[in-house]
């Protein structure tokens, strides 16, 4: 009850929102200031985008434990709860727009609009798990209420620098005293912690730290919630710990500690220094030596998190594979040629004896590395999975972003993490740049399954090198990296890059232009943001299933000649960033 009421606390007195206590002393949550009227709306209106985000069948249970939470939350009579349940299966989709009036004109929204925000955020948080799906429809919620999405990050930075005010307002009697029990509990707790860890796949190692609070408390994620009470006494520690993950750090000093099958090597490297309630995980297709010799070096622009881990993983490889493509493009392949050969793939047939004889002459020089990292990239991905499904990043949304190979690691990841129980609600976004992966629709339906937000496949039609490295598997090319996959569901949004990308190391070298163009905040957007919360965003929600957009040359947009026929994705829909589309 304590845990509960400190909770409440931070949910209404955040934006300093007039408040009555009652006479018992408890606070009211401030989606119970709302009008009767008002709360039956807010139900409403996150029972028909739960159906309308989230259709799929397995989806039915999280849709109905959301809905019987978010009913009680706002103390509305259960005599409604039918209607919220038909909301969130699908039926009443066409009082969208009524609803969003009927709540903006409620007494306490209508000076901010984004208390709302406030009360399913923590809604979403009470539990101490910050499931994907909640925030793809916090974002959503935002989106019909015309509220700017930069609200959420600065109301889940002001939720976590509360939460860690609590945890340091505890009294050092009540830490030595914790501390005490801890030791008594030591050796119950390396066993819960390693059984967990076994089964989910994962390496992690506790240190000396154990005794400090919020470590101590961290574990919980993993031993789960009758392990955290034993950890910690404070709903703050409790909530820190499940949604940081083991050993409070996240991902933080993660490194395999012996070779896993094939891998050889696996570590997260820390590309921001904050702390965040939802994390982006960038992953490297390739090395080379100079500029772009380090995992980091291609991310250092982006910042869609104030959280953001680089993998890096079998260096030795990716830097013979980096140098073979580079020696293949500065010796054998001219810059003419390179244009021969765009068309070449632009063409669609790729077929071995579509190529020039002076390269495939020298073939060996790529085949040898690709095939490798064609095939540790997998295993990479698979472990990643485990990793993820296992919380070593603590109980809040992931997006994964990569190019190349690193794109190809994230697939694997997805297919590995949609073959296991529990999946969902982890993945938020990824993004998929010159994926080396099948671009058949079929083989990236259960990817759905996985991801909550957007799937995003940047793609170049004419990048040679990538229909190269295929040209043994089939006359008629369907690799995701050179053409949109024609998948029919509203995540998946195909992103055309080829007038910013004119051959496969233009995704290391122009990052910066593309994670611009495909919607992924950089540090010069932060920047831009920076005292213009009370501006909307502009543009609407997603785009229609399959949708296909072109970027220009300075990362705008521009008709694609080759669309689907479906409306495609707008830019302003992609950069929306979390504004997943219904």
């Amino acid at each position: 009850m304590a845990a509960e009421e400190k909770w409440k606390s931070w949910a209404w007195k955040e934006h300093g929102v007039a408040e009555q206590a009652s006479d018992k002393g408890s606070c009211e949550l401030l989606g119970q200031q709302l009008e009767e009227p008002g709360r039956f709306a807010y139900a409403a209106l996150c029972g028909i985008s739960l159906a309308g985000l989230f259709p799929e069948k397995e989806q039915s249970s999280f849709k109905t434990e959301f809905i019987e939470g978010l009913v009680k939350w706002l103390d509305l009579p259960d005599a409604v709860l039918p209607a919220m349940t038909a909301f969130a299966t699908g039926l009443g989709g066409e009082g969208t727009e009524t609803f969003a009036q009927i709540l903006l004109k409620d007494p306490v929204l209508k000076d901010s609009p984004f208390v709302i925000t406030q009360d399913l955020l923590s809604f979403c948080l009470k539990d101490g798990y910050y499931d994907a799906r909640a925030r793809v429809l916090i974002c959503h919620i935002m989106w019909l209420l015309r509220i700017p999405l930069e609200e959420l990050e600065a109301l889940e930075e002001s939720l976590l620098e509360s939460l860690k005010d609590q945890k340091e307002e505890e009294s050092e009697t009540a830490e030595v005293s914790r501390t005490k029990k801890e030791r008594r509990k030591k050796l119950k707790r390396y066993l819960l912690i390693g059984l967990a860890t076994v089964g989910g796949g994962t390496v992690i190692g506790l240190t000396g730290g154990l005794a400090a609070p919020l470590v101590a408390a961290g574990a919980a994620a993993v031993i789960g919630s009758a392990g955290a009470a034993a950890l910690g006494s404070t709903a703050g520690i409790a909530v820190m710990a499940s949604l940081f993950g083991a050993a409070g750090a996240g991902l933080t000093g993660y490194k395999m500690k012996k070779r896993v099958g094939a891998i050889e090597e696996f570590e997260f490297l820390p590309l921001t220094e904050g702390r965040q309630l939802h994390i982006t995980i960038a992953i490297t297709g390739w090395l080379c030596t100079g500029r772009y010799g380090s995992f980091t070096a291609p991310w250092s622009s982006m910042m869609q998190s104030r959280e953001q881990y680089c993998l890096a993983w079998e260096s030795r490889y990716l830097m013979e594979l980096g140098n073979a493509l580079d020696s293949l493009l500065n010796g054998v392949v001219n810059m003419m040629a390179q244009e021969a050969l765009k068309f070449t793939v632009l063409s669609g047939i790729v077929s071995a004896l579509a190529w020039p004889a002076s390269l495939l002459t020298v073939a060996s020089v790529i085949d040898n590395p690709w095939g490798v990292c064609l095939h540790r990239s997998a295993e990479v991905g698979k472990h990643l999975a485990h990793l993820l499904l296992g919380r070593q990043q603590g109980k809040r949304p992931v997006t994964l972003i990569g190019f190349s190979l690193g794109a190809r690691v994230i697939y694997f990841c997805l297919q590995e993490m949609a073959q296991e129980k529990d999946s969902q609600g982890i993945i938020e976004d990824v993004v998929l740049l010159g994926a080396p992966v099948e671009g058949d629709a079929k083989h990236w339906k259960a990817i759905t399954k996985v991801v909550s937000g957007r799937i995003i496949n940047g793609y170049c039609r004419g990048d040679w090198l990538l229909g190269f490295v295929y040209r043994t598997s089939a006359v008629q090319l369907s690799v995701a990296g050179l053409q949109p996959v024609h998948l029919d569901d509203r995540r998946m949004i195909n992103m055309d890059l080829s007038s910013v990308v004119n051959g496969h190391l233009d995704y290391m070298k122009q990052m910066d232009t593309i994670l611009k163009a495909v919607g992924v905040k950089t540090r010069e957007c932060r920047r831009e943001e920076t005292g213009s919360l009370a501006a909307a965003r502009p543009g609407t929600h997603g785009s229609e299933a399959g949708g296909e957009d072109s970027v220009g040359e300075a990362g705008g947009e521009e008709d694609s000649s080759e669309d689907s026929g479906e409306a495609g994705a707008t830019r302003d829909e992609a950069a929306a960033g979390a504004n997943h589309h219904s």
